[in-house]
C-alpha cells in the first residue's frame, strides 16, 4: 500500500473516503470531521482538504463509492449467479445496507446534506451510480428505454429503502427488510407489465408520458 503523504489525490480521497463516515457521524461532512479523518491516516489536514475542494458534497460522493466497491466484494459475480433476478437485486441492496450500517448517523447526516435543492442534480447522479452499478452486477445487458427504466425504478427502490432504514430499530432490520420485499416486488412487476407492452406502429411512444403514469404503494 502506498504510504500516506506519497499517495495521489486520487488516492487519498479513496483512503480518507473508508474513514470519513465515523467522524462525520459526530461532527457532520464538514473540515473537522476532514480534519480528524487526516489524523487517522496520518497527512496533514491542509492535503486532506485538496483531496475534497468541493466540500461535504464531493465526500459524500467519495464514501457512496466505497458503499458500491463494498457491494462488489461481497457479492462478486459468481456468488450471483445462481440467484434469480429477483434474489440478485435483493442481495445486492443488503449488501449495500450491510456495509451502510455502521454508520446510520453519517447516513441520516448525508440525506439531509443531498436533500437540499441545491444538491438534486447531484443526489439524482449518486442514485442513478448506485442503481447502475447493481444492474450491472445483477446481470443485466438491457439497452435503450428498459436500460434507463429500470435503473429509474431501482433507484426509486433504493432510495426509499434507505430511507426507511436510517431509522429502523427493529431486530436485525426486519422492517427495512420487509419494506424492501414489497418494492422488489414492484420492480418486477413492472419489468414483467413491460415485456408484455406490444409497440403500436400509429402511435409514437414517450418515455415521459409513461413514467408519468408509474404509481408506487403508500409506504
Amino acid at each position: 500500500m502506498t504510504a500516506p503523504l506519497d499517495m495521489t489525490l486520487d488516492e487519498l480521497r479513496a483512503a480518507l473516503a473508508e474513514l470519513l463516515p465515523a467522524e462525520a457521524a459526530f461532527d457532520g461532512w464538514s473540515d473537522t470531521a476532514l480534519a480528524a479523518a487526516a489524523r487517522t491516516l496520518g497527512v496533514p489536514a491542509d492535503r486532506a482538504r485538496l483531496a475534497f475542494p468541493e466540500g461535504a458534497v464531493q465526500m459524500i460522493d467519495a464514501w457512496f463509492a466505497t458503499i458500491d466497491d463494498a457491494m462488489a466484494r461481497t457479492l462478486p459475480s459468481e456468488r450471483l449467479a445462481s440467484m434469480r433476478m429477483r434474489e440478485r437485486i435483493s442481495a445486492l441492496v443488503l449488501a449495500r445496507l450491510e456495509a451502510i450500517a455502521p454508520h446510520r448517523e453519517a447516513l441520516r447526516r448525508a440525506q439531509a446534506i443531498l436533500a437540499m435543492p441545491r444538491n438534486a442534480a447531484t443526489a439524482a447522479r449518486l442514485a442513478w451510480r448506485a442503481a447502475d452499478a447493481m444492474w450491472r452486477l445483477a446481470g443485466d445487458t438491457a439497452t435503450g428505454f428498459a436500460h434507463y427504466s429500470k435503473r429509474l425504478t431501482l433507484a426509486g427502490v433504493y432510495g426509499s429503502t434507505l430511507l426507511v432504514f436510517v431509522d429502523d430499530e427493529s431486530e436485525d432490520y426486519a422492517d427495512t427488510r420487509a419494506f424492501l420485499d414489497r418494492r422488489i416486488e414492484n420492480v418486477m412487476r413492472f419489468e414483467a407489465f413491460k415485456a408484455r407492452l406490444k409497440p403500436d406502429p400509429d402511435r409514437h411512444f414517450s418515455v415521459a408520458r409513461f413514467l408519468g403514469r408509474l404509481r408506487y404503494p403508500a409506504i
